[in-house]
C-alpha cells in the first residue's frame, strides 16, 4: 500500500555556483553523454558534501560550505539588504545554491512506484539522481513530482538527490526568495496507483435533499510487461464522524505503461453544507482493487455548497447572499521569508478570519497546501490564480497542476488565468485566454473563470471570461457594467493604501519619496482608494460581487529605499496587526466595536492639535479626554469618527452607542517612562518540532501601562528547546532578520522562535539596558 514520508530533514546545502573544471580528455567528456551523464561535481553520486568541521570520515574532506539544513529553507532571507540591489526583489542579493540528500530504499521497494514530490523550489531547479538528470521546473511556485522510479539503488547503496536552484531569472512576484522552501516527499506505491491529484470529486446538487458526486479517477500502471489489468476504483464518502454518507465504484482496464480514467458517481442525502459560517467538509477515501486484493489508496476532502454570480444581484453561496469581505495575500512571512511553517501559514489565516475577511485570493500563484487546508476549514471564497498566462505547453501543465490540485476544494469558486497581463488589451491576449479558458473548462466545467485585469478600458478578453475581475478602476466599474450585463463584476484588487504601524505623522503622500506612511486611512489618488471609500463604493452597487483588498500582509519588495516592504498591508510584515486590521473589521463584522487611534504619547506637544479618529460598526461615538466630553458624533454606515484635540496628558476615551446603550470601548492613555519588557505568545499551535511560536516584545512603565512608543535595543534568548529564527519591528530596519537582537520600534518586536524537539518547556528571556527583564514559558 502507499507510504508517504516528508523528508525534509538533514539536506545538504552549499550556496553558489560550485566549480566544476572542464575536462580535456576525451573520456571524461564521451561518459558524460550517458544516463549518469554527471561523474563529476555536485550533481554527481560520488561528489564530497562532507559539512565543515564534521571532520574526514569514508570521504576525503575537500569540499567547502557544505551545511546541514532542514526544509523549509529560504537561504535569501537571512542576507543584509543592500541598497544597490533590485527593490523589487527586497534589496537582496540573489545567489544561486545545491542540495543533496542521501537516503536508502529496502529490497521489498523494488517492485514499487517510488516518486518524489516538490512542493515549491524558488526560483528555477533541475533534479539529479545517482547522477541522472531526472527533471527540469521553470516555475518556483508550481509543484512537480519526479518518478525515480527507473534510477534508484535499493539495499545497502545508498541514493543521492541533488538539486541545483537558480535564483537569476526574476519570475515575481517580488520578494521570491531562493531554495527549497516548501515540503518534499518521498512516495512508494504499488505500480498501479493513484495518479498524482488524481481524485476528481464533483458534487451536483440534485434537489434540495440529494447531491450526486461524479468522481473521476485517474490511475497509472506503471508496470513494465505488457499485460492488461482490470482495476477498480472505490470511493467511500464520510462525514466529520466517521459515518459512510456514500460511496460507489468503478473500473478501467489499462496496459503497461497506461493511464486511464475511472468514473462512476454515489448518491449522498441530505449533507450539511460547505458554507464560511459553518465549513463542513467529508471525507474522501479512494481505494484500488488488483486481482481481488487492495493496492492503492489516497484520502481526499470534498465540500457540498452551492455557487452563484448573479450580474445584478451579486454573490449567492447555497442560495444566500453574501457579499466578498476579501483580501489578496502573498505567501511570504517577514522573518522567514519563503521558507513558512505549516503552523504560521494557518496562523496567517487565522488573522484574517478574525479581522473578518470571508475571502482570500491566491495572489499571484499557487498557494501552499497548507494555506489551502486552512481556506476549506475556516470557510474563505477563495480565487485561485495561475502564475503565468501563457497558453505554451509548460503554462498550461502548470495551470493544470493548479486545478487539479484544488478542484476538490470547496473554497475554491473562482479560478484567475493571470494578474494584470499588458497582452488583457491585445488579440494575442485574446487567443491565449481562450486557449486557456477551453482548458480550464476540461479540466473543471463548474467553477467561474475570470482574470485580474488592470487594463479594464479597451480589455478585449471580457467577452472570454464567467465573471470580471477588476484591478482598481473604480470610475470604470458602471461602464463595464452596461458594456457586459450578463457579467458578475468584482473588485479582483482594491485599495492598496500604504499605512505605517504606529505612525501618525502627515508626510508626503507619494510614497514612493518617505519611509512611513500615517497609519490612518486615507486616498492615496483615484487609483489607490482608501479602505473606506471603496468599501462604500461596491456596497452602494448590489450588482458587485465584493472586493479582494490589496493586501492582508505586508511583503517584502515593491518598495523603496529605506523601506524594506510594500506598506498596504492590513497586518504588517512581521504579523502585527495595524489600524488598518480594525478598519476591516469595523467593516467586515457585526460584534460591536471601536478602535481609536493615535496613541496618546505626544509629551512635548502640548497644545498641539491632534488628530483622532475611530473606526466603528456603530452608528454613534463619544470622545471624552480626561473624562470631559468631546461631544458624540452620528457615524456613516462603514464610515468613522473623527476630531481635532489639542494634546493633553491623560486618558482619551471612545465610547461607541447603539440604540443609545454603550456597546464598546476603547482607551488611549499617555504612559509614563519605560520600565520593564513583557513577552506575550501570539499563536498557540506550535507543537512540533519545526513549528514557529510568535511571540510580540512590549514595553510597560511602572504602573503597567503600554508605552506604545518605546524604542529600546533589546536582546533575546531561548534554551534548548527552541531556536530564535527571526526579529523585526522597524520595515526600515537593514540588519539581518535572524539576528537575536533588535531595535524596537513603536512599542513592539515580533520573535520567531522555531522548536527543537527538545523535551520540556520552552523559555523565551528578553532583556534590556535600564529596564526589567522578561521570561515567558511555552
Amino acid at each position: 500500500m502507499r507510504e508517504v514520508t516528508k523528508i525534509n530533514s538533514r539536506w545538504l546545502f552549499c550556496e553558489g555556483d560550485l566549480k566544476v573544471d572542464r575536462p580535456f580528455t576525451k573520456g571524461p567528456v564521451y561518459s558524460q553523454s550517458k544516463t549518469e551523464r554527471k561523474l563529476q561535481g555536485p550533481a554527481s553520486y560520488n561528489h564530497n558534501d562532507v559539512p565543515e568541521g564534521w571532520g574526514f570520515g569514508t570521504r576525503e574532506l575537500i569540499s567547502i560550505g557544505w551545511q546541514w539544513v532542514d526544509l523549509p529553507h529560504d537561504y535569501i532571507i537571512n542576507k543584509t539588504p543592500e541598497k544597490n540591489e533590485n527593490n523589487t526583489t527586497g534589496y537582496f542579493k540573489y545567489t544561486n545554491g545545491w542540495y543533496r540528500k542521501h537516503f536508502k530504499l529496502e529490497e521489498s521497494d523494488k517492485d514499487k512506484r517510488i516518486t518524489i514530490l516538490f512542493e515549491g523550489i524558488s526560483t528555477h531547479a533541475t533534479v539529479y539522481l545517482n547522477g541522472c538528470l531526472m527533471k527540469h521546473n521553470f516555475c518556483g511556485y508550481t509543484s512537480f513530482e519526479v518518478d525515480i522510479t527507473d534510477n534508484c539503488y535499493f539495499g545497502e547503496k545508498e541514493n543521492v538527490l541533488a538539486v541545483y536552484v537558480t535564483t537569476d531569472e526574476f519570475e515575481g512576484w517580488w520578494y521570491q526568495g531562493g531554495g527549497i522552501y516548501r515540503d518534499v516527499w518521498l512516495t512508494k506505491t504499488d505500480r498501479v496507483c493513484v495518479d498524482l491529484y488524481g481524485v476528481y470529486a464533483r458534487p451536483l446538487k440534485v434537489d434540495d435533499n440529494n447531491w450526486t458526486v461524479k468522481f473521476e479517477t485517474t490511475i497509472r500502471n506503471d508496470n513494465y510487461d505488457g499485460r492488461a489489468k482490470r482495476i477498480t476504483a472505490k470511493s467511500v464518502i464520510m462525514d466529520k464522524d466517521g459515518n459512510i454518507v456514500g460511496e460507489a465504484q468503478g473500473n478501467v482496464l489499462l496496459g503497461a505503461k497506461e493511464k486511464g480514467v475511472a468514473k462512476y458517481e454515489a448518491k449522498v442525502e441530505n449533507p450539511a453544507l460547505w458554507d464560511v459560517d459553518d465549513p463542513n467538509l467529508y471525507t474522501v477515501h479512494t481505494t484500488l482493487i488488483k486481482n481481488g486484493k487492495e493496492c492503492d489508496e489516497v484520502t481526499d476532502r470534498i465540500g457540498f455548497r452551492t455557487a452563484y454570480c448573479d450580474p445584478d444581484k451579486g454573490f449567492f453561496l447555497n442560495g444566500k447572499h453574501i457579499k466578498i469581505k476579501g483580501v489578496c495575500a502573498h505567501q511570504d512571512f517577514g522573518l522567514t521569508g519563503l521558507a513558512v511553517p505549516d503552523n504560521i501559514l494557518r496562523y496567517k489565516v487565522q488573522l484574517i478570519k478574525e479581522m473578518g475577511a470571508n475571502g482570500y485570493r491566491c495572489s499571484h500563484y499557487p498557494h501552499p497546501t497548507a494555506t489551502m487546508d486552512a481556506l476549506d476549514e475556516m470557510g474563505f471564497i477563495v480565487m485561485d490564480e495561475c502564475r503565468w498566462m501563457e497558453s505554451t505547453d509548460e503554462g498550461i501543465a502548470q495551470m493544470e497542476m493548479v486545478m487539479k490540485r484544488d478542484r476538490n476544494r470547496p473554497s475554491v469558486i473562482f479560478w484567475s488565468l493571470g494578474n494584470e497581463e499588458p497582452h488583457h488589451k491585445t488579440e494575442v491576449g485574446q487567443r491565449i485566454n481562450k486557449s486557456m479558458y477551453r482548458r480550464a473548462k476540461q479540466l473543471d466545467p463548474d467553477r467561474y473563470i475570470m482574470a485580474a485585469v488592470s487594463n479594464a478600458d479597451g480589455c478585449k478578453i471580457f467577452g472570454c471570461l464567467d465573471v470580471i475581475g477588476v484591478n482598481y478602476n473604480l470610475r470604470l466599474y458602471d461602464d463595464i457594467h452596461k458594456t457586459y450585463p450578463d457579467r458578475a463584476i468584482f473588485a479582483s484588487e482594491c485599495c492598496a493604501t500604504s499605512t505605517s504601524r504606529g505612525f501618525y505623522y502627515d508626510g508626503d503622500p507619494d510614497i514612493t519619496k518617505t519611509a512611513y506612511a500615517n497609519s490612518i486611512d486615507h486616498d492615496t489618488n483615484a487609483w489607490f482608494m482608501g479602505r473606506e471609500n471603496t468599501w462604500k463604493f461596491l456596497c452602494e452597487r448590489e450588482w458587485t460581487l465584493g472586493e479582494y483588498q490589496w493586501i492582508a500582509f505586508e511583503h517584502r519588495g515593491e518598495t523603496y529605499w529605506p523601506r524594506l516592504c510594500s506598506q498596504a498591508g492590513a497586518i504588517d510584515l512581521f504579523l502585527q496587526k495595524k489600524d488598518a486590521f480594525y478598519q476591516n473589521a469595523s467593516h467586515w463584522t457585526d460584534k460591536p466595536m471601536v478602535h481609536l487611534m493615535p496613541h496618546w504619547n505626544w509629551c512635548g506637544m502640548e497644545g498641539e492639535e491632534i488628530k483622532v479618529a475611530a473606526y466603528t460598526n456603530c452608528s454613534e461615538l463619544e470622545l471624552f479626554l480626561n473624562g470631559e466630553s468631546l461631544g458624540k458624533k452620528e457615524i456613516e454606515k462603514f464610515g468613522h469618527g473623527e476630531w481635532v484635540v489639542p494634546f493633553s496628558k491623560g486618558e482619551l476615551k471612545c465610547v461607541a452607542f447603539e440604540n443609545g446603550k454603550i456597546v464598546a470601548e476603547d482607551v488611549r492613555k499617555t504612559s509614563g517612562k519605560s520600565y520593564a519588557l513583557k513577552l506575550k505568545l501570539e499563536n498557540d499551535n506550535a507543537v512540533k518540532a519545526g513549528d514557529i511560536a510568535l511571540f510580540t516584545c512590549y514595553v510597560v512603565d511602572e504602573e503597567g501601562n503600554v508605552v506604545p512608543d518605546a524604542y529600546p535595543f533589546v536582546r533575546f534568548f531561548t534554551n534548548a528547546k527552541g531556536v530564535i529564527v527571526g526579529t523585526g519591528s522597524d520595515v526600515c530596519d537593514h540588519n539581518p532578520v535572524n539576528l537575536p537582537e533588535r531595535q524596537m520600534r513603536m512599542g513592539a518586536i515580533s520573535i520567531a522562535v522555531k522548536l527543537t524537539g527538545a523535551e520540556g518547556e520552552l523559555k523565551l528571556y528578553a532583556e534590556s539596558d535600564g529596564l526589567n527583564r522578561a521570561m515567558i514559558k511555552y
